[in-house]
């Protein structure tokens, strides 16, 4: 696989080739980064001309996401409200005497948070983000594993890790499964779908019919979960 960037339409555009039989165009989040997929043997020429057509495409795709509602920044204070699986916790962050911190959950709606005295507010952000993603880890590892033997197929290794342009991600060949540590934060529905989208892409690498089918019959309804998956708030670190 080959990636190289070039400036088409006063766009930078990555563009990368690999051993599929359709050019695809995407446009993602949160700026609108444009890249190509290409056919090993399409021409440059023929790349530029696929761009410059869906041109007005990718600029109504770029100003829907500028104008994205984004989440403010956390500042992870008494009040503040953070989600879980889409559920608002509201925070209570109080110090204490010990030199470790603890998450503890108050009811569905509150969150407590032990902090050492002083602490600074990034090491407040990092030990949030490692909770989130604990949690999203708990919940996900028995849907993977349900929907992996439902689906027939098994991954070498999974994990969780931030992404910026993508919910998750899957390499066929080494048979790996990423998903996105923001997902967290979002209903579980959506992180059902996410999760059978990359499994599938061990049957079917690519969004093909065959692909597609498998999603039909699986979660007749992932094309609704998608569209709200993708409309909610950005993170705020257009994290």
């Amino acid at each position: 696989m080959n990636t190289e960037v070039a400036e088409i339409g006063g766009l930078d555009v990555e563009i990368v080739r690999k051993k599929i039989k359709n050019l695809h165009i995407g446009c993602y989040p949160p700026e609108g980064r444009v890249r190509v997929a290409a056919p090993e043997n399409v021409t440059a020429d023929a790349i530029r001309l696929a761009v410059l057509t869906r041109m007005s495409w990718i600029r109504r795709k770029q100003t829907q996401f500028l104008s994205q509602e984004r989440q403010s920044p956390r500042r992870y204070i008494s009040g503040e409200t953070h989600f879980l699986f889409g559920r608002p916790l509201r925070l209570e962050v109080q110090e204490w005497d010990k030199k470790v911190h603890r998450f503890f959950r108050m009811g569905n709606d509150k969150l407590l948070f032990n902090i050492p005295e002083s602490t600074e507010q990034e090491k407040l952000r990092r030990w949030m983000n490692a909770w989130l993603k604990s949690e999203l880890r708990k919940l996900a590892a028995p849907r993977l594993e349900k929907w992996a033997l439902h689906l027939k197929v098994q991954p070498r290794k999974w994990g969780i890790r931030p992404m910026k342009t993508k919910w998750g991600s899957c390499n066929p060949d080494k048979s790996i499964i990423w998903l996105n540590a923001e997902l967290a934060k979002k209903p579980e529905r959506m992180i059902d779908y996410v999760i059978l989208h990359e499994l599938a892409h061990l049957i079917y690498p690519t969004h093909d019919k065959k692909f597609i089918r498998v999603l039909d019959s699986n979660l007749p309804h992932w094309r609704n979960i998608r569209c709200e998956l993708n409309e909610l708030p950005l993170a705020a670190w257009t994290e």
